[in-house]
């Protein structure tokens, strides 16, 4: 600002990235809705499982994460839907099955449990077998289909 300038609070404008700022005010990038409106405060990523068709993969997550997506299978319509894992997370595909049968879905049951082994080779370039499971729920036939909302 020169010394002879005066300040002028209606001539300030708002620091934009230069992709923004020939853009229309139309045309530039809006807040996230749900996103925090306090600056500082950073909202989680939602996590959400890997499910193709009727099956849900289970690696990594937190084992809620793929609770609802079994559950989400199921209130879209689906009556069976299966649970995969192999190695570490075989527990982890127990749990979501066991959760969505006892806490959450009644009218679904375990209908099938098939473990097998798969030779793979490792980083290092030797054999290895790895365990994996599949877990079969099947919604029971004849039951009202009540949609469960988490």
């Amino acid at each position: 600002m020169e010394e002879n300038e005066q300040y002028n609070p209606a001539e300030e404008t708002e620091e934009l990235p230069m992709e923004q700022r020939e853009q229309p005010i139309e045309q530039r990038e809006q807040p996230v809705p749900g996103a925090p409106s306090q600056p500082g405060y950073a909202q989680e990523p939602k996590e959400h499982a890997h499910a193709v068709g009727n099956v849900v993969y289970v690696s990594k997550k937190g084992v809620m994460a793929y609770v609802l997506a079994v559950v989400t299978q199921f209130n879209a319509g689906a009556n069976e839907v299966t649970v995969k894992a192999r190695g570490k997370v075989i527990s982890r595909a127990v749990d979501t099955a066991e959760i969505v049968v006892n806490k959450f879905l009644h009218d679904v049951t375990i209908k099938n449990i098939k473990t097998s082994t798969e030779d793979m080779v490792s980083a290092s370039g030797s054999p290895t077998k790895v365990s994996t499971i599949e877990i079969v729920m099947v919604r029971a036939p004849g039951a009202e289909q009540k949609e469960f909302r988490l």
